[in-house]
């Protein structure tokens, strides 16, 4: 596990991969530090740092929705910040409860979207930067 996740990102980035191959990887990612917290359930590390890096990538998702320069329709923009303050909300109660069981509704969306990023037609935003206008 990379010690810093925004290098790790921007290092794969450098990679010639495209913009949506790399979020793919960020969210399947952060669904398999998750999942892997998810089955040791004694290694609160593990967990907290599961939840944390799912939050970065998340918070950058926010971040990119509400930049004045976001050329997505506002129905798009509302939906992906839903699902964010969604995801916000999941965190911190897998956070303040410490239930393992929590993480697998986050790592389904997670999974979900990397599938989705992976499999979209070449219709739709290279990525969700694209999509979110960043």
């Amino acid at each position: 596990m990379a010690k810093d996740p925004i290098k790790a990102y921007q290092q794969t980035q450098k990679a010639n991969l495209t913009p949506r191959e790399v979020e793919a990887m960020a969210f399947t990612k952060a669904a398999v530090m998750m999942d892997e917290a998810r089955t040791d359930p004694t290694n609160k590390t593990a967990f907290s740092q599961a939840l944390r890096f799912n939050h970065l990538l998340w918070t950058i998702i926010q971040a990119d929705i509400t930049e004045p320069a976001n050329t997505l329709p506002p129905e798009l923009k509302a939906n992906i910040m839903s699902l964010s303050l969604f995801v916000d909300r999941q965190t911190t109660l897998a956070l303040r409860t410490g239930d393992v069981t929590e993480l697998e509704i986050l790592i389904s969306v997670n999974r979900n979207l990397a599938a989705g990023l992976r499999n979209s037609p070449g219709t739709e935003p290279d990525s969700v930067a694209d999509a979110t206008g960043g």
